[in-house]
């Protein structure tokens, strides 16, 4: 039997928290629910859910300052925004703080569930094996290392994410405003010369397999070519 999915959701509107709540849990999901931030945040820490579904207009503290301190110390929990604020822009800023998907209210409890289970199917998918394939190498993010046949490189913490942005877009162009944005939670020009950098580090230490390549597009960012 397959364990149930657990989901910590932050939601003020205590009405229609309690009918997402009891619509998930027919469903077979575990539901912790919080009608604050400052709340939501201390249940994050000490229940560790599969995902997070939040609100963005909360009291104490707001949805997007609640993802900024999560993404501090997790940078792989699905974070789905569900907010009545629907103009262009509160959408890109929820992705800039760390969300994975966003959906405007008002919404169809099915449309939510599809979407919850398709970001933890792309967090299993990418999870199932935490050595990754780069051509010759093998690259492990959670133990930060770069193997070639008997040797093997040891990582930053930024240069492990960078190669992983990278090889979840292989053989596309990842965007590099959209990777500084997620590495560096800015977009400016020493982040981008700190990018570079990293860029150039890696394709060192990817040398040996010379089927790799990691190409700058100019204009618009880099792709990894394996």
């Amino acid at each position: 039997m397959n364990p149930k999915i657990t989901i910590l959701l932050a939601e003020d509107e205590a009405t229609l928290g309690l009918i997402i709540k009891e619509s998930l849990e027919t469903r077979d999901f575990i539901v912790t629910h919080c009608l604050n931030g400052e709340d939501a945040y201390q249940a994050f820490i000490t229940e560790k859910p599969d995902a997070v579904v939040l609100d963005i207009m909360m009291p104490k503290k707001d949805g997007f300052t609640l993802a900024q301190e999560i993404r501090k110390t997790d940078t792989t929990t699905p974070l789905l925004f569900l907010s009545a604020k629907s103009q262009v822009q509160d959408v890109v800023d929820g992705f800039y703080y760390g969300g994975n998907d966003y959906i405007k209210k008002p919404f169809s409890m099915e449309e939510l569930i599809v979407r919850i289970h398709a970001l933890l199917g792309r967090i299993s998918r990418q999870n199932a094996d935490d050595a990754n394939r780069i051509g010759a190498y093998d690259f492990n993010y959670n133990k930060q290392t770069l193997s070639y046949k008997e040797q093997a490189y040891f990582l930053t913490h930024r240069e492990a994410l960078v190669l992983k942005l990278l090889l979840e877009n292989k053989n596309e162009i990842l965007d590099k405003s959209a990777a500084l944005l997620r590495i560096w939670g800015k977009d400016d020009f020493f982040n981008g010369r700190s990018m570079d950098v990293f860029i150039s580090k890696l394709r060192k230490k990817l040398a040996s397999d010379p089927s790799i390549q990691i190409i700058n597009v100019r204009g618009r960012g880099y792709k990894l070519i394996c």
